[in-house]
């Protein structure tokens, strides 16, 4: 019992040194904890990194006074801007899209469409025939452009450099092809000026048009991002841009869009340009509509499109060829020759031809 009374008497005596202790020498002061905000106890948040930044709190009044130093000066003017030259190309850049540099030298450039297919090992079959580039159809089509991307990452330096026919000159349209890296744009019935300002819009990046940069594979290094001066410093040189007229307003019209800036090629779509006259080609009311698109771009300077039949037509410089089902068709039929549809007729069976047919 003793012994227990020691020892709680010794233990109150080391507690009471152990407080004398501390309270002589309270321990230094902790660093505060570090913040998720680089500048939560800075003053001069931003300064250094900011410099021009309008100060906190207050009206900069930039919409009205340019700051020192600055090339745009006066009240803001979005029609005056001086675009700078953060973009530009490298001087002397060389063109590394085939298809825009054999349009350049006036060679005949073919685009084989690829109607139905989404499987990339077809994509690529196709790509690697022989064709400048694939028109990849999204117009008629129902697949979806994740279908679209896959297709041209799966070969992007094959023969052929992936192109498409959008369903129309808009924003999401346009921009989902070029993020995805095509190099040739084709918007269909193009009835107007302001369409065809559109199209262009949505295909070049500024100062030419507005396309944003939202990014897309065609920015990686897989893609485009490794092309000699940059993918976003060149792509505006590169890029080709086919409008069709299709509709009597688009050939009412035809002259003024085929001078657009930044319209590589005028498209005379046959088979609408039937369908929206009434008339069959051949016929003097048929041609007529034809031979003004070819004046139109012969007078802008642009290049003149139709469908291969036509690649004897005077001027006609570029083309579309036949859908893959069309072109696996011709492929069998030239590789057998006369052993092509030679099948055995049997008489039984659910392959046995109709009466009347044998």
């Amino acid at each position: 019992m003793n012994r227990l009374v020691l020892n709680a008497a010794l233990f109150a005596v080391f507690v009471t040194v152990v407080s004398h202790a501390l309270a002589q020498n309270p321990p230094p002061p902790q660093a505060p904890k570090p913040s998720a905000d680089p500048y939560a106890n800075n003053p001069d948040a931003g300064k250094l990194r900011f410099p021009l930044a309008a100060p906190a709190g207050k009206d900069s009044e930039a919409i009205k006074t340019a700051l020192p130093g600055a090339a745009n000066v006066g009240p803001f003017d979005a029609s005056a801007w001086k675009y700078g030259p953060n973009f530009n190309a490298p001087a002397e850049s060389k063109i590394w899209n085939p298809v825009k540099l054999k349009m350049m030298q006036g060679g005949k450039v073919t685009g084989g469409t690829l109607f139905s297919a989404t499987d990339p090992e077809t994509y690529c079959a196709m790509a690697n025939a022989g064709y400048d580039f694939i028109w990849t159809e999204m117009q008629h089509n129902s697949r979806d452009w994740e279908h679209v991307a896959r297709m041209w990452r799966a070969c992007p330096y094959a023969k052929a450099v992936p192109g498409v026919r959008v369903a129309y000159a808009d924003e999401r349209e346009i921009q989902h092809a070029t993020d995805a890296g095509a190099l040739v744009i084709v918007v269909p019935t193009v009835d107007t000026v302001e369409e065809a300002k559109a199209a262009r819009d949505w295909t070049y990046f500024p100062p030419l048009g507005k396309r944003s940069q939202g990014g897309g594979q065609a920015f990686e290094a897989s893609m485009w991002g490794g092309v000699p001066g940059g993918y976003r410093a060149t792509i505006n040189d590169n890029i080709v841009l086919t409008l069709m007229i299709e509709s009597r307003e688009g050939i009412q019209n035809a002259y003024e869009i085929a001078k657009v800036p930044g319209v590589t090629a005028v498209f005379a779509a046959s088979g609408d340009l039937g369908n929206f006259s009434g008339y069959a080609q051949g016929t003097p009311d048929y041609e007529r509509l034809i031979n003004v698109v070819h004046d139109a771009a012969i007078e802008a300077g642009k290049r003149l499109c139709g469908p291969l039949s036509w690649r004897d037509r005077p001027d006609f410089t570029c083309f579309q060829a036949g859908s893959e089902t069309a072109a696996i068709a011709r492929g069998v039929a030239d590789e057998l020759g006369p052993l092509a549809n030679t099948q055995a007729r049997v008489a039984v069976g659910p392959l046995a031809a109709p009466p009347g047919k044998r």
